[in-house]
């Protein structure tokens, strides 16, 4: 079995990217393919962490008529449906999983305790974080970055619809050409879009790398957490 790079990880799953070819819900068939990844990368000895984002159900920024902390509190709910259905693949493959919100409710899931958190994690589990940071203004990418932070993991892995970071829109520019490295300051100084800016800065300020690779790929996620080189890494000079 190959050595992996890294001992803990964070991986930041768009609800884009859990819908699929669809372009609203959960598509089951990816969740389970998620799922499936998750349980090779446990069984090779790495802490798995996951941040899931809930724009396939809900995204606050969308609804420009709408208040927008009020907007934002909706699509934080949907990232805890977003993680129950996760957790429930994960548990029909005999992984021990943990759902923790950044918003109290208990009978579902639990508040997010950094001590717990970490606790979890060495005693193998799965701990998927939910509703974003608990605070309105701030997207999942940035609540991925504070986790990151906080249980003091190696890497970040960015799975998105999109095979790295290019310097255009790929879908948009058949031309685009694709970053292999970058360094944080590029992505803030291009606005590149890989992460927000703040989660890119906290990523900056805590020496957190970050992988960016398509979700799309069967075995990528499991690429990136091995440390293979795939998609576009970034860190800092």
């Amino acid at each position: 079995m190959q050595e992996p790079k890294y001992k803990r990880v964070v991986l930041k799953i768009s609800g884009e990217a859990l819908a699929g070819e669809k372009e609203f819900g959960i598509d089951q068939d990816v969740i389970n393919s998620i799922a499936d990844e998750i349980k090779e990368i446990r069984e090779c000895g790495i802490d798995v962490a996951v941040v899931v984002g809930g724009g396939n159900i809900w995204r606050g920024r969308n609804s420009p008529q709408m208040d927008r902390a009020t907007a934002d509190y909706m699509g934080m709910l949907a990232t805890v449906i977003n993680a129950l259905a996760l957790q429930d693949a994960l548990e029909k493959r005999n992984i021990e999983t943990r759902v923790q919100t950044a918003i109290e409710m208990k009978e579902i899931a639990e508040p997010y305790i950094r001590r717990r958190a970490m606790r979890h994690l060495e005693k193998g589990r799965v701990v998927i974080f939910a509703a974003g940071t608990g605070n309105p203004f701030f997207s999942t990418d940035t609540a991925a970055a504070l986790r990151a932070a906080e249980i003091e993991a190696d890497v970040i892995l960015l799975a998105k619809k999109v095979d790295g970071v290019y310097d255009s829109d790929p879908m948009k520019n058949p031309n685009a050409q694709k970053f292999d490295s970058l360094e944080y300051i590029d992505i803030l100084n291009r606005g590149l879009g890989v992460m927000d800016s703040t989660a890119t800065s906290l990523c900056m300020d805590n020496k957190i790398p970050i992988i960016v690779f398509g979700i799309n790929k069967a075995g990528n996620i499991k690429k990136a957490a091995l440390g293979e080189n795939i998609g576009t890494f970034v860190k800092g000079g």
